[in-house]
């Protein structure tokens, strides 16, 4: 039997197939390529390219394979997109999580993992959330994911489909032989942006927002391993696999850094300058998510194990090797 890893290209869905394979599991990887990169795959590993919200692409993949369960990872996720695009996210997010549901029980599947987000909160009330605080999306892209458990939930009250929702913070790092890390078209994330000023590739990092109601003014993110998030997947598979109920757990180190605090662990991880300028606030940027993951501590047995500078060292290492991402 396989695991199947829809997005397996893409970058946190390419560190959970090498997390899977140092497993021993089969793994099946199905991908539309459109933020994913064909080369995150390693040779050996089944690979479809299709999408999501296509049946007949699905349908080729359950029937050809046998599929156990399913790590979700195929969303589209930047926030500032879909502030201007919102149509975009919820025809893939919302429509793609409904035609895999579909799928899975015409195929008897399951057990599913769901990758959501933090931004399902939106501006909390308190620091660190909790996993049944208020839900107010302040952007498509949260309100889309947070569809995504609601259809998953009314689902599961149907049909036998059982599954973990984990909902990350900021993820970062690359896998430790950095054969495979971050590379975005284009790229919107934190520490990427941050890195490209020691490559070369731009002359300062722009901080956007210097007067959120934080200690140093700008925002604070919870920052996450991307081997340690693979952890916690891998635990909530075999969370599963013990017979379990469905779950949700936040995902995070419990710790927050602003921007600023970031751009400076990364002038001690490179030992270059990287010169930093305010600019205007995005909108739908909350000022501080941290999460509290007592939940998934307890219940999966999980534990982070990096800290911060681990996460831009491993960035840092991929970066130097790819510059140019997987055009390298």
């Amino acid at each position: 039997m396989s695991i199947l890893v829809i997005g397996g290209a893409g970058y946190i869905g390419s560190h959970n197939v090498r997390a899977l394979l140092a497993r021993n599991e089969e793994v099946v990887v199905l991908d539309n390529l459109s933020t994913g990169h064909r080369q995150a795959v390693p040779d050996g590993v089944a690979f479809y390219q299709g999408d999501l919200r296509c049946e007949a692409d699905l349908e080729r993949v359950f029937t050809e394979q046998q599929i156990e369960a399913v790590l979700h990872f195929a969303a589209f996720i930047e926030v500032g997109e879909s502030m201007t695009r919102p149509l975009k996210y919820f025809d893939n997010n919302v429509v793609g999580m409904i035609s895999l549901l579909e799928a899975m029980e015409r195929h008897g599947v399951d057990k599913l993992v769901f990758s959501s987000t933090a931004a399902v909160y939106g501006e909390p009330d308190r620091v660190p959330i909790e996993e049944d605080d208020k839900k107010a999306p302040a952007n498509p892209y949260g309100e889309s994911k947070l569809m995504m458990e609601h259809i998953m939930e009314w689902s599961h009250r149907a049909t036998n489909i059982r599954s973990v929702t984990l909902r990350y913070f900021n993820v970062g790092g690359a896998f430790e032989d950095a054969s495979i890390g971050e590379d975005h078209r284009p790229e919107s994330h934190l520490i990427p942006l941050i890195l490209q000023v020691p490559l070369g590739r731009r002359e300062h990092i722009n901080v956007f927002g210097n007067d959120y109601d934080t200690e140093d003014g700008s925002c604070v993110r919870d920052y996450l391993h991307v081997m340690d998030l693979a952890d916690a997947h891998m635990k909530a598979i075999d969370y599963l696999r013990a017979g379990n109920d469905s779950l949700v757990c936040n995902l995070g180190n419990g710790q927050g850094f602003s921007v600023l605090e970031m751009v400076e662990a990364a002038r001690r991880v490179t030992g270059h300058p990287v010169p930093a300028k305010i600019a205007a606030r995005r909108p739908g940027d909350p000022a501080r998510l941290v999460a509290s993951s007592d939940r998934a501590r307890r219940v999966l047995g999980w534990t982070p194990t990096h800290g911060i500078e681990e996460i831009i060292r491993t960035a840092w290492q991929w970066h130097q090797s790819h510059p140019r991402g997987y055009e390298d």
